[in-house]
């Protein structure tokens, strides 16, 4: 086995040339290095702690790095049954974090409800912070929250890092 020179292609020994835009580059960089946010509040937090683990190994991904401070996450998991009492919370945790940023609702209470249609439980986290990616399920698998973290990860690809175009600046002579 020879040495492989960074650069060059390995048959032919010519330049390897890459070309993209900076827009596709950043969006590259995001959808690699998403950081969830700590935050599971029933049953299903126990799937979102085995989607961490050796077994499933969530790193592979680039969403493996859980934060506990919503000033250092971009990605909220919201995963369980959310009562009224913690709406506000998960809204105030949800306005800390910094742009861009993301919300996936993990299971069937996180995203309707489930069969909790009473006064205290709130039916879908989507009526309080917005939601990129439902992941269906009571209680999802890990291979199901993998599944909506890549498809999180196809919509961040997709996204415009640059919508607003330079001010110009005139100068007089």
């Amino acid at each position: 086995m020879g040495l492989i020179q960074i650069g060059r292609h390995e048959k032919d020994g010519q330049s390897d040339v890459i070309v993209t835009t900076l827009e596709r580059a950043v969006n590259w960089a995001r959808k690699g290095s998403l950081w969830p946010m700590t935050f599971g509040l029933a049953c299903c937090a126990i799937e979102m702690i085995a989607a961490v683990s050796s077994r499933y190994d969530m790193d592979r991904y680039g969403a493996g790095v859980f934060r506990a401070s919503p000033r250092q996450s971009d990605l909220m998991i919201v995963a369980g049954t959310v009562c009224r009492r913690m709406a506000p919370v998960i809204r105030k945790i949800y306005d800390q974090m910094p742009e861009p940023k993301y919300v996936i609702a993990m299971g069937s209470c996180a995203t309707s409800g489930n069969i909790y249609d009473s006064y205290s439980v709130v039916q879908g986290v989507d009526r309080f912070v917005p939601v990129d990616i439902y992941v269906p399920g009571c209680p999802p698998t890990p291979e199901a929250l993998f599944d909506g973290i890549l498809k999180l990860q196809e919509r961040i690809m997709l996204k415009r890092v640059f919508t607003k175009q330079p001010d110009q600046v005139h100068m007089k002579a």
